[in-house]
């Protein structure tokens, strides 16, 4: 996630090459990233841990004792099958006004469905995707704009045997 520095001074000074950023840009780039946070990203109840890569963020322990949902986390990854995950996904096309909403289907070029839009700001966002959909072409179908194109991407900080 890079860099973020707190200071009461100029912070783009004090590191070469920094520049100041804004809550937009950080959410932006979270989202390019494919780095969840929040309610909005990871709804409680719905959000998997392994399907939102908290593993690779070191955000879950499979050596530490008793949490809810211990056994079914600890099982898929020791089983290793992992059919869904949460991927940053780029949008082109006429996108609807107030954004895509989240929950929306996302679908193959044959209409089959690949997983579901999470969350997002502007033209960059998440999807919950399933694995062997994301390489072949996926859009989103919207009332206001008709085919949404979405292209996802395998972040670099992903561990390279699940890339």
């Amino acid at each position: 996630m890079g860099w973020r520095l707190l200071s009461q001074d100029e912070g783009s000074a004090l590191v070469p090459g920094a520049r100041l950023g804004d809550l937009q840009d950080y959410h932006r780039y979270r989202y390019q990233q494919g780095v969840p946070e929040g309610i909005h990203d990871l709804p409680p109840g719905v959000a998997l841990p392994l399907e939102s890569n908290l593993a690779f963020m070191n955000g879950i322990s499979f050596t530490k004792g008793c949490y809810i949902g211990q056994e079914l986390t600890a099982r898929t990854h020791h089983m290793g099958v992992i059919r869904k995950r949460l991927f940053p996904v780029q949008l082109s096309g006429p996108l609807p006004v107030g954004g895509v909403a989240p929950g929306t289907s996302v679908l193959t070029e044959s209409g089959q469905a690949a997983g579901k839009y999470r969350a997002g700001q502007g033209d960059v966002g998440l999807a919950l995707l399933r694995a062997e959909k994301v390489k072949g072409p996926l859009h989103i179908r919207t009332s206001e704009s008709g085919l949404v194109a979405l292209a996802a991407s395998v972040p670099d900080w992903w561990p390279t045997a699940t890339k």
